[in-house]
């Protein structure tokens, strides 16, 4: 069955992983359970920092352990930086809490910087910090400038002792308030134009580091913070010029993955929560689930939660396979920020539609994360800027294959250290990739998977006789809208070939491109009605709208998965 995709607190035993790495996600799940549900929602509408999970995860060594390469790791084994097991400990955090794994997440984006650059002496102390249970933080972003990386106001003023003063403030930074390390982007006064740029490491404990408030109002600790006269030796320099530029966009690489298994988290933990409620409580003398609407909202939302699942896992392997040759990964990447993200907010969407006013009772983790799941969307990246990404991807993913190895499930214990020599961050629409339609011809049988492989032919077909034309792709408005059907397409192929790894249940395969579908349809509606779009356009958009295969007992296979969500897990009191 499908539902044993989804995490579930009392049966997860990872046995796939090695066995400190089981004791860690074990000894997490442990910890939170044992914590109690009843502490986790006070500690959240009383806004409390995340201490207490902090020194858990100093005392296990649990960041240490997962966040440190094997090439600083003293000769300890288990240490490394294995995107596999830090996939499952992105959805084991999202399923307790945003705020948890937020302080994870930006602890990774903290040590990217580091990780990539040269300076063994920053790595050395890196790693001692990490083994004493010390976090990181990311100091890219700027109240004025946001996440433009071209602008900064950080200024590094030489001291004329071969080191630098760093005046300057940063905004919206995770961890500022408790960082160990803090990778801090900025520029040098003496030099113009990007050869200026610098990343160099600070400490949130230094005189010179101002802590200035907490911009937002929930437990995790998102800074501002200002360096005044900060000294800057020279050994803590990480990165100069161009390589600091891209050693930013390279790091947020790496972080934006995690967002997707957060997704997958905290949607597994709503959609029991939400099953279970509906399933027992009586209306008008039957279960809320006996309604029609209810079961075809909680189908949809399920099979949705599966597909990000599947994207997520099969977009591990690809990030593990990659190197200098086979760079498909940066399409998978944004895929995994943009389309999982968004596709686990209509997950929570959808089950609240059905529990109504329960997702509001400030004691349940529904009300956490209808909050909290609106965020992944919006960070690391606004859906447009990774739309814009996969964009360039388009015409060689479409019409430009090439023949590649198949790519395995990468659920082994090994150090990722491409991701840390990415090197310069340009080229992307030279990037090739295998036959998309591969995994679709496996699945043809399926008449949903079919029908839909009939609209992404058509996508195809738009591309060829009736591109959009150089004003068009400037319209982001309306370029968006096409790249939201490539995307389909995209996500459609990784959901395949996991679903074939995996063997999963082809009822559900089946179901799952019944929603895919009607995505595709709404989005060729909505080119429909862009003004800028012509009229051989408007006609394909009419064209390419598509009603799914219906199948009442495949439907109802389905929805016995879903019922059987119902008291499979609830959190300890």
């Amino acid at each position: 069955m499908s539902n044993d995709l989804l995490l579930n607190p009392r049966t997860y035993d990872p046995k796939h992983f090695d066995p400190e790495t089981r004791r860690l996600l074990r000894a997490t799940i442990d910890w939170f359970e044992n914590r109690g549900e009843k502490k986790l929602t006070d500690d959240y509408n009383d806004v409390v920092f995340v201490t207490d999970f902090l020194e858990f995860a100093a005392k296990e060594g649990l960041f240490a352990t997962f966040l440190t390469p094997s090439s600083n790791a003293d000769g300890d084994e288990n240490k490394r930086w294995d995107t596999a097991r830090n996939a499952a400990l992105n959805e084991i955090l999202g399923f307790y809490g945003n705020v948890y794994w937020y302080a994870w997440q930006v602890t990774i984006l903290g040590l990217g910087p580091v990780w990539q650059s040269s300076n063994e002496g920053v790595r050395a102390k890196t790693a001692e910090l990490l083994s004493e249970g010390h976090v990181a933080a990311f100091a890219l972003s700027e109240k004025t400038h946001g996440a433009d990386i071209y602008q900064t106001d950080m200024v590094l003023t030489p001291d004329g002792h071969g080191g630098y003063r760093a005046n300057g403030s940063k905004y919206y930074i995770g961890n500022g308030n408790v960082a160990g390390v803090v990778s801090v982007f900025g520029r040098r006064s003496d030099i113009e134009g990007p050869e200026g740029y610098v990343f160099f490491t600070a400490d949130s404990r230094h005189p010179n580091y101002h802590l200035v408030k907490n911009v937002v109002n929930v437990q995790t600790y998102v800074s501002e913070f200002r360096l005044e006269d900060y000294p800057v030796p020279a050994e803590n320099i990480m990165h100069t010029g161009e390589d600091a530029f891209s050693a930013a966009l390279n790091t947020v690489n790496v972080g934006k993955f995690n967002l997707c298994a957060d997704g997958v988290g905290i949607c597994t933990h709503a959609m029991y929560e939400a099953v279970t409620h509906a399933h027992n409580r009586i209306l008008y003398g039957k279960p809320v689930t006996n309604f029609p609407h209810v079961r075809r909202e909680f189908t949809d939302a399920y099979v949705r939660l599966v597909a990000m699942k599947l994207f997520s896992d099969r977009a591990v392997d690809y990030f593990r396979s990659a190197n200098a040759d086979d760079r498909r990964y940066l399409l998978f990447n944004p895929m995994t920020k943009m389309k999982v993200t968004t596709e686990a907010e209509k997950v929570i969407d959808l089950l609240w539609d059905v529990i109504a006013a329960k997702g509001f009772e400030k004691d349940t983790y529904f009300n956490i994360a209808a909050r909290d799941i609106r965020g992944l969307p919006k960070l690391e990246g606004t859906v447009h800027v990774n739309l814009a990404l996969i964009q360039k991807f388009t015409q060689n993913y479409l019409f430009n294959p090439v023949e590649y190895a198949p790519v395995p499930t990468r659920i082994e214990a090994a150090d990722d250290t491409f991701l840390f020599h990415q090197g310069p961050a340009r080229g992307l629409g030279a990037i090739r990739f295998a036959d998309w339609r591969a995994p679709y011809d496996r699945f043809a049988k399926l008449p949903n998977v079919a029908r839909f492989r009939e609209q992404a032919d058509a996508l195809c077909e738009l591309l060829t006789d009736n591109a959009p034309t150089k004003e068009q792709l400037k319209d982001l408005d309306f370029s968006l809208s096409v790249t939201q059907l490539f995307a389909l397409v995209v996500y459609g192929q990784l959901i395949l070939e996991q679903a074939e790894l995996t063997g999963l249940d082809t009822d559900v395969v089946d179901e799952l491109f019944d929603v895919l579908i009607r995505d595709f349809s709404g989005f060729a509606t909505d080119l429909y009605g862009k003004a800028a779009a012509t009229d051989a356009q408007v006609a394909w958009a009419k064209a390419a709208v598509r009603r799914p295969a219906p199948d009442a007992e495949r439907y109802a296979r389905v929805w016995s998965q879903v019922e059987a969500l119902s008291g499979a897990y609830e959190m300890q009191p």
